[in-house]
């Protein structure tokens, strides 16, 4: 099959920057619009691969999330949000980006070119059969996550990937591709724009879905949510309100007495 890198492709819009602030703004939404729909033709390919995440986290494995530049800052960003969110350690969920934390501010150049790097990456984590890695890059050609990917299928090792390519380099080094397909960018060739929003999209659904098959989630709420603020302490009281018929009161001092949600429930109903 032919690889077309649809992200680089021309934008529909021309002379941009002969367009008022209206005009910008009303196309730029209408593209954000698109994007959704395209997550969901891939319903089928995310299907599978969360349920492999699902199937190696219960065994006592850990999901790696690799990328570079706005990918690998969103795979940051979703791996960073599941402790707080649902009380798991830090080491669950890693992301890893090309050229390392200080790629999280600024760019490192040739970062996303080198071959040997991503690899030399996961193995500080001891990466094993264990794990699983998802590699994530809009273009599906970045060097440094398709290298990686090539090794831990080597160390037999599951790979997925998110990408915004149909048939690309990293989607055929991958066990469990996702492709979610949203067409030229407002900016030509900046996918930081509705790819990025897709590579958002997706990776939410794999780690809130892992984290509910998990057992984090007790009805629709986050009962391991770590209490790191005020406003987190005051929906865990309203959490407890609700699921024991308490008053805030006694569900403040339950909070402060066994640490979190999850706890005060279980330890009150003895």
């Amino acid at each position: 099959m032919t690889f077309i890198k649809t992200t680089e492709q021309d934008s529909k819009y021309n002379h941009l920057e002969k367009m008022t602030v209206k005009e910008i703004l009303f196309h730029i939404n209408n593209e954000d619009k698109t994007v959704p729909l395209a997550v969901e033709k891939a319903l089928p390919q995310i299907e599978k691969l969360t349920t492999q995440i699902v199937q190696k986290l219960k065994n006592g494995g850990r999901l790696f999330y690799i990328g570079a530049g706005t990918s690998g800052r969103l795979g940051i960003l979703d791996a960073s949000e599941c402790p707080p969110t649902f009380g798991v350690p830090h080491e669950l969920v890693v992301g890893l980006i090309a050229g390392g934390d200080i790629a999280i501010r600024k760019a490192v150049e040739n970062a996303e070119d080198s071959k040997n790097q991503g690899w030399l990456d996961l193995q500080t984590h001891n990466v094993s059969e264990k794990d699983v890695v998802v590699g994530i890059a809009a273009s599906g050609t970045t060097p440094y996550v398709i290298a990686a990917l090539e090794k831990c299928n080597e160390n037999n090792i599951i790979t997925g990937c998110i990408t915004c390519n149909k048939n690309s380099p990293l989607s055929v080094v991958s066990q469990f591709p996702i492709e979610v397909v949203v067409g030229s960018e407002f900016v030509t060739g900046s996918s930081r724009m509705k790819a990025g929003t897709a590579q958002k999209l997706v990776l939410n659904m794999l780690s809130t879905t892992t984290m509910i098959q998990l057992g984090k989630v007790k009805g629709n709420k986050m009962v391991d949510m770590q209490l790191s603020n005020n406003k987190l302490v005051e929906r865990g009281e309203k959490m407890l309100v609700k699921e024991l018929n308490i008053d805030q009161a006694t569900a403040a001092t339950l909070l402060k007495k066994y640490g979190n949600v999850r706890n005060s429930i279980i330890n009150y109903k003895k």
